[in-house]
């Protein structure tokens, strides 16, 4: 989300905000936690705690709307994740096809890290509008999905509110200021993307920091399922 973008939405975002108010504020978090298409935090925060600043939305209302709109959002992206689930196998070409034991290491990845994996991501622009898929997908704890993503949105939601009531008129400072940010989110998810794609061809191991597999090595052995099932495979 490149500040170019950030620029071309924001007259939109300031008219609903003033026309609408506060349900406004909910529908625009909700779009921008769903992440499609893209409305960048770092413009309807800001402005929305100007509107703060001037009076026209109480403190509480602005969080509760905020905070409100993007697990609305959120949610909604994790119930296409794991509805679509099943649809992502043999999806691909070639190497890169999707195979239900790639699925199987999501699932177990995000059953030992989803936690700290939502509630960082929550903090991060461009990353936390996307988060929600990958974890619909895992078929993360719906419950523990919701716990993470207020955990994580609770904090930048007040930041960028304050930055807002702070700055007064000059709110637009942030998005230029956090265009950086931005630009950082985008490496990092390139580089999610690279090792994601590393994983799913076997190059490297999973794990943090990955390390090359080695030419020839075996996989590990397939593990029983608990019904008594046929194996499934890491």
């Amino acid at each position: 989300m490149a500040f170019s973008l950030v620029e071309s939405v924001a007259g939109l975002v300031v008219v609903i905000l003033t026309t609408i108010g506060l349900p406004g504020l909910f529908a625009l978090m909700t779009v921008e936690s769903f992440g499609i298409p893209p409305v960048p935090s770092e413009v309807i925060l800001p402005f929305s705690g100007f509107l703060v600043a001037e009076g026209v939305f109480s403190l509480g209302g602005a969080v509760a709307a905020a905070l409100a709109g993007g697990l609305a959002g959120s949610y909604i992206a994790y119930a296409v994740g794991r509805w679509g689930r099943h649809r992502l196998l043999d999806l691909g070409i070639g190497p890169l096809r999707i195979e239900p034991r790639h699925l199987d290491r999501m699932d177990r990845f995000f059953e030992r890290h989803g936690e700290a994996t939502v509630g960082i991501a929550r903090l991060l622009p461009v990353v936390r509008s996307y988060i929600s898929y990958p974890a619909g997908t895992a078929r993360m704890g719906p419950v523990r999905f919701g716990i993470y993503t207020l955990a994580g949105s609770v904090p930048f939601t007040l930041a960028f509110l304050y930055a807002g009531i702070v700055l007064g008129s000059r709110w637009t400072s942030v998005s230029g200021y956090f265009k950086w940010v931005d630009v950082a989110a985008g490496v990092l998810v390139v580089v999610a993307l690279v090792y994601i794609v590393l994983l799913l061809l076997g190059k490297i191991t999973a794990g943090w920091p990955p390390r090359w597999r080695r030419a020839g090595a075996a996989e590990p052995p397939a593990l029983a399922e608990p019904d008594g099932g046929p194996p499934s495979v890491p």
